[in-house]
């Protein structure tokens, strides 16, 4: 299935300031359907969630031109609770109880129950970012199609604060700040870049909006292969549906500290549109996961010696030198 254009008339408009700043701005014709789409109700014995229908088609802005957004849902904490004690209907448990099981179904890594909920998101992000989202092979992905319609000339430059040089410790992430001046040379760098390309791309396709030839002595070039020429600064588009245990896992990862801080910006807001959807779960997913940590045998052995008034160093509790540095962040060891 290939998404046209006119399925995504949905998204917010946004002008872009120079130095990374966003102004959203909804066209009267945007505000229109989206008004349509929330007063519209539908008759349904399904569980529903009233602060999630509350936020459901709305347009949540991220970075500079993207945004998340709810399409669509099924079940909620009461789902997970359900599945995992094979019950009927929504039971007549108590709030403290579903707690007290969401709990240790999550801190015994009990995952099945929580994929009996789903959840389906539009998303308009920078193409470099979609490409360290799809890593995470668990989901359903349909996305924009490059070779059927024409990207926007939309692109994603970060703000000056966020220019960093290569970290010397973490290898994969940024390290000191750039100074302003330094900053405003790579931003001018990244934008004619961006702004050539995207040239280079209209031109090499000699295409007008109604696909007409905007130069009638030349044919142009096709957009599967025009397309080749575009940073991966530009924004893509897709609708993205996983179900809760997945969401949850990419949430470990990508709203953790150490994530890239442009896929990081995403999973905050998807992190809050879970506080919504499913709170006891989000509550016991950020208790035991996000704000929890994992130790090796090694480590819990160490962890005990130190408990037991124990003096210890690496060599001594046999771990390797990153685990032992993680270890020491997780306790607040200072030495």
């Amino acid at each position: 299935m290939r998404l046209h254009r006119s399925c995504f008339k949905l998204p917010a408009c946004f002008l872009f300031l120079d130095q990374g700043e966003l102004v959203m701005e909804l066209t009267a014709d945007q505000k229109r359907e989206i008004d349509e789409l929330t007063a519209t109700t539908y008759m349904t014995k399904r569980p529903t969630v009233p602060a999630l229908e509350e936020i459901l088609y709305k347009p949540f802005p991220v970075l500079n031109h993207g945004f998340i957004r709810v399409v669509d849902y099924m079940g909620d904490d009461s789902a997970i609770v359900q599945a995992a004690r094979v019950s009927y209907g929504r039971g007549t448990k108590k709030t403290s109880q579903d707690k007290g099981l969401i709990n240790y179904l999550m801190r015994h890594r009990h995952t099945s129950p929580f994929e009996m909920c789903e959840i389906k998101l539009h998303i308009k992000l920078p193409i470099f970012v979609a490409r360290h989202w799809v890593r995470h092979r668990t989901a359903s992905i349909n996305e924009y199609s490059a070779r059927y319609s024409i990207l926007d000339r939309e692109f994603y430059f970060p703000k000056f604060e966020d220019m960093a040089a290569q970290a010397t410790e973490n290898h994969q992430g940024r390290g000191e700040t750039l100074s302003m001046e330094e900053a405003q040379q790579v931003f001018d760098i990244l934008k004619a870049d961006a702004l050539k390309c995207y040239d280079d791309y209209e031109y090499m396709l000699n295409e007008n909006p109604d696909g007409t030839r905007k130069d009638e002595s030349r044919k142009g070039l096709a957009r599967e292969l025009a397309r080749m020429n575009l940073p991966v600064s530009v924004y893509t588009q897709w609708y993205w549906k996983t179900d809760l245990h997945n969401l949850f896992h990419f949430l470990s990862l990508r709203a953790e500290s150490h994530a890239q801080k442009e896929i990081r910006d995403y999973a905050n807001i998807i992190l809050d549109i879970c506080r919504k959807w499913v709170p006891l779960a989000t509550e016991a997913f950020e208790e035991h996961r996000l704000g929890g940590t994992h130790l090796s045998k090694k480590g819990l052995d160490a962890v005990r010696r130190m408990i037991n008034g124990e003096k210890i160093d690496r060599e001594s509790c046999g771990l390797m030198k990153g685990e032992w540095n993680e270890l020491k962040t997780v306790l607040g060891i200072k030495e």
